[in-house]
């Protein structure tokens, strides 16, 4: 057995796009420049996916099955005869939908668990085959202190046994630029002043902060007349927030992009003269990568975005629901007097803790 060798079980990592998925490509990747090995176990994925991060170090298993009960009988017998056979140090388990499996198989093996943990997913107390699993697990991690603090009142959990993985912004793929001129005539942002949203415009989600700051627009153009919200997502939300700007009488200020591909939002994020976003995050990796991008952010002031904001150093809180605390902040922050609006200090600051480096240095402590 070596002490170095781990394994990692995820429902999916290259099969679909969202905040895990892209998460746990952080920990791959930082994982794939220790001096360590293991061995990642897939649910959901296909042998066929794209994966850049196979190699001697890193090698995966996928287990996925026309149904998704054969899907987890795969996952079981191969997790389970790898671990009779292998005996890692530890096992990362990569969603508590997993957590009660992992649990089972690892237990009478004397093998220790971690469970890592995003957000909603365990805000929330569980039924008692994930609570249980979660109370049990040798080590939980979470990705904010507000997520932690959450998952262990609901669940009973000693914050003792948790620790922090904030996520993490590359640096080298955001960054200042200057505004791309075929941007700004496709959204027709010539000589306005620009605030951004990245957001899923999902109904069942609905607390992104979209709707707020479309009501808080009225107030911003009685001192910024030439201000535009351009709002970056899709989702079947769209309808009803358009309908609020025609109420408002703002329709013409308001620019829904739809989707916008990942290589793409550098570019986009540096149209914009405030990133806002008052909304209710596990974590918020977009305020990292705007402020990367040198744009001045503006988060909730409950939630797990206090981390990335570093408790109001870096950006501005308010109150996730209140139009009128969104716009005084938003004329603050399009005024540009705040030392929070300097891009390049911004940039400096919130790579300083959440850039590639520190994101790897910090796993290496955990592992």
């Amino acid at each position: 057995m070596s002490l170095n060798h781990h394994v990692f079980v995820f429902l999916e990592v290259f099969s679909c796009e969202g905040g895990i998925q892209s998460y746990v490509k952080d920990i791959l990747q930082a994982y794939s420049q220790l001096d360590t090995v293991a061995d990642v176990f897939l649910l959901r994925d296909a042998a066929t996916v794209e994966n850049p991060f196979a190699s001697e170090r890193l090698r995966f298993h996928y287990c996925k099955a026309k149904s998704p009960t054969v899907g987890r009988a795969k996952l079981a017998i191969a997790l389970f005869t790898h671990l009779l056979t292998h005996r890692p140090a530890r096992v990362f388990c990569g969603h508590i939908l997993l957590a009660p499996l992992i649990e089972t198989l690892c237990k009478p093996l004397g093998i220790p668990c971690t469970v890592l943990t995003y957000g909603k997913e365990v805000w929330e107390p569980l039924v008692d085959r994930k609570q249980r699993a979660l109370q049990n697990a040798d080590r939980i991690w979470a990705i904010s202190r507000y997520s932690r603090d959450r998952a262990c009142a609901a669940n009973g959990i000693d914050p003792d046994r948790v620790d922090l993985l904030f996520c993490a912004v590359d640096g080298a793929a955001f960054q200042p630029q200057a505004k791309d001129p075929t941007l700004l005539q496709k959204y027709q942002l010539g000589d306005c002043k620009v605030l951004m949203t990245v957001a899923r415009l999902w109904s069942g989600d609905p607390y992104k902060g979209v709707d707020v700051t479309i009501r808080a627009l009225p107030q911003i153009l009685q001192i910024f007349p030439d201000v535009k919200y351009l709002v970056i997502g899709r989702g079947d939300d769209q309808p009803r927030l358009a309908r609020l700007a025609e109420e408002l009488g703002i329709n013409d200020r308001v620019i829904f992009a739809g989707f916008v591909a990942t290589e793409e939002l550098p570019k986009h994020y540096c149209l914009a003269d405030a990133y806002i976003m008052p909304s209710q995050e596990g974590f918020g990796i977009v305020y990292l990568e705007a402020m990367a991008c040198g744009v001045p952010v503006l988060s909730g002031n409950t939630d797990g975005s206090s981390d990335p904001l570093q408790d109001g150093r870096l950006g501005w809180q308010v109150p996730h629901r209140d139009p009128d605390e969104v716009a005084i902040a938003c004329i603050e922050m399009l005024k540009g007097d705040d030392q929070r609006c300097v891009g390049q200090w911004l940039r400096q600051e919130s790579l300083a803790i959440f850039g590639k480096p520190a994101f790897v240095q910090h796993l290496k402590e955990l592992l």
